[in-house]
């Protein structure tokens, strides 16, 4: 990728934007589970904890994506960091659980909000598809990096300060969002939105094509809760450290953010109806191996592999929705996707803790891995016809 200095210094910033504020929420996604374990909380109630992070999500991912249509990207992004420090702040003062499940509401919805804005911003920055998929891999290393740095940090200063420390750490790193969005320059709003069109989200889906890509992206959102919530119970199980279970969570952002890093270099070979197949079948392979094993090690190793494959979709799902979607709409669409796959993380995790206390853990790793392998079928389903 070659773009000009300015629009490598714009998303530069946009990068460390996301972050700065994932790196919060991915944080308090590994801690607060982890300090609910320990206080004697079930499976069932982790589960119910992990889904409130996508509650808020669900009633706001609509207008966020309409807010951030009218107003841009600064304003969104301002109130988020608002939000997120004062949500994760009251965790570091209360650590108990009715307090978790309300810093859950918070940092979910307003990470989510932030993270539509930068999308929209980032989306109409690109002048073709293949610029589309650069930039999008770009921004995407930004979750990547957060999904290391949040847990892994986290997990050290659990070990070694406690939770408290912990929780008020995470809730400073918003602020730094906060700074780099500041001097980041606004792009005008499209005409439509100026003359105040009124809005309809849900003949969005008119499109099959965008219903499709909606399917493809609950299925791979569902493999990443199911990593994210079933990792901490294995790894609790298992007698494993917050520390090894942060450096396990910590590797497959590793592996996410290298596969990321690839794909600009080969954005003008690769389909992305190909990489998304692909990349589903593969994960349905490990998710099946992966409850069989019971090292740090082995479990590292697959989460390694994991990350590469799922780490490689997200660009390509976000360069399909902007071309399937009107210019204007952008926001609009983001937050639809986002509320329809929160809408399933709200269920899912709840399931995965249900399911798991009943027949294990194991047997919810194999479910989802079935289910995503055979969906593999309805990505080939975006390929261009001729």
């Amino acid at each position: 990728m070659n773009p000009d200095n300015s629009l490598n210094a714009t998303l530069a910033r946009l990068i460390a934007v996301q972050v700065f504020i994932h790196a919060c929420m991915a944080g308090v996604r590994m801690a607060a589970p982890l300090l609910a374990l320990r206080q004697g909380q079930s499976p069932a109630a982790v589960g119910l904890l992990l889904a409130l992070f996508a509650l808020t999500q669900l009633f706001l991912s609509l207008p966020a994506g309409r807010y951030a249509d009218r107003n841009s990207l600064k304003r969104p992004v301002a109130l988020s960091v608002g939000f997120t420090v004062f949500g994760v702040g009251m965790a570091a003062i209360w650590p108990i659980f009715p307090v978790l499940c309300v810093t859950a509401l918070l940092c979910g919805g307003a990470t989510g909000s932030a993270v539509i804005a930068l999308q929209r911003h980032v989306g109409r920055m690109g002048k073709d598809n293949t610029q589309l998929k650069q930039i999008f891999s770009w921004l995407a290393i930004a979750p990547s990096i957060s999904n290391f740095v949040g847990p892994f940090s986290a997990g050290l200063l659990i070990d070694h300060a406690g939770f408290r420390v912990a929780f008020a750490v995470m809730a400073v790193l918003p602020l730094a969002s906060w700074y780099w969005v500041r001097g980041t320059p606004e792009l005008p709003l499209s005409k439509s939105v100026a003359e105040g069109v009124p809005p309809r989200a849900w003949d969005l889906l008119a499109a099959p094509q965008m219903r499709r890509l909606l399917v493809i992206n609950w299925m791979l959102s569902s493999c990443w809760d199911v990593h994210t919530f079933i990792l901490p119970v294995l790894g609790h199980e298992r007698g494993f450290s917050a520390s090894v279970i942060g450096t396990i969570l910590g590797v497959f952002a590793i592996a996410a953010t290298l596969i990321r890093v690839l794909i600009p270099m080969l954005a003008s070979r690769l389909q992305e109806w190909a990489v998304i197949a692909s990349a589903m079948a593969a994960t349905g392979v490990l998710f099946g191996v992966y409850p069989l094993m019971h090292s740090p090690l082995d479990m590292g190793a697959c989460s390694i592999l994991l990350g590469f494959s799922l780490g490689s979709v997200q660009p390509m799902i976000l360069t399909s929705l902007h071309q399937i979607t009107p210019p204007h709409r952008h926001g609009e669409a983001l937050g639809l996707r986002m509320m329809t796959i929160n809408a399933s993380s709200i269920v899912m995790p709840m399931l995965f803790g249900s399911v798991g206390a009943v027949v294990g853990v194991a047997s919810v790793f194999w479910a989802v891995g079935a289910t995503v392998a055979g969906g593999s079928r309805v990505a080939w389903g975006l390929k261009p016809r001729a």
